[in-house]
């Protein structure tokens, strides 16, 4: 798991050359899940020293699972950015496809509102994925290692970006969805992300500004 994310590290710059090109993946999710895999790193970083540190031995359990759940959500973050790279490719491979006879605009239709599909479920992933690092950063900020709480903060912002930009992929996905159904569970799901990570992201600012 973690040679991957050496890997990644290593190719950070040509992450960041494919971002920068014309190509359009990656894009803005598959960035917001490198985002996500960023801030569960710090948050595993903070509690790692955390358990250095004698002066919290009354906490070190609790650092133990945080650096458990970090480096687990940070290894879900990093599968979730190819996932979300094929999901909207599938939707520029459409776009490509004929739409010279009534059955090929039939069809091309058809196929693209599945791309579609998928192209929000890849982004509300990440949200949900977003929203459980902003309730581990609620948890790492009760270790109450003052010396790191910025990092703490740095780790709380990187997660609410993430969750942000992922809930702006979905929603522009939704603009061109037809299927009320789908829509309508993939906003009911976005919303409760959404209200569960304000909630701890205020409690967690509380904290860190105490």
């Amino acid at each position: 798991m973690f040679a991957r994310m050496r890997r990644l590290v290593l190719n950070f710059d040509d992450y960041l050359d494919r971002l920068a090109s014309s190509d359009p993946t990656p894009g803005g999710g598959s960035a917001a899940a490198l985002t996500g895999a960023m801030a569960a790193a710090l948050l595993a970083m903070v509690a790692r020293i955390t358990l250095g540190s004698e002066k919290h031995t009354s906490v070190h359990p609790l650092a133990r699972r945080i650096v458990h759940d970090a480096d687990a959500l940070r290894a879900d973050f990093v599968a979730a950015r190819p996932i979300d790279e094929a999901a909207y490719g599938a939707v520029i491979a459409v776009q490509a496809l004929p739409r010279g006879s009534e059955h090929e605009k039939r069809e091309r239709m058809e196929r693209m509102q599945i791309a579609l599909t998928g192209a929000a479920e890849a982004p509300l992933s990440v949200a949900g994925l977003a929203t459980d690092a902003i309730r581990l950063a609620e948890l790492t900020a009760a270790l109450g290692n003052d010396h790191l709480m910025s990092d703490v903060d740095c780790a709380l912002r990187l997660a609410r970006a993430a969750l942000d930009a992922s809930a702006a992929n979905v929603k522009v996905n939704h603009r061109f969805l037809k299927n009320a159904e789908v829509i309508t569970a993939q906003a009911s799901r976005l919303a409760a992300f959404l209200d569960t990570a304000t909630a701890a992201e205020r409690r967690t600012l509380r904290r860190i500004s105490a």
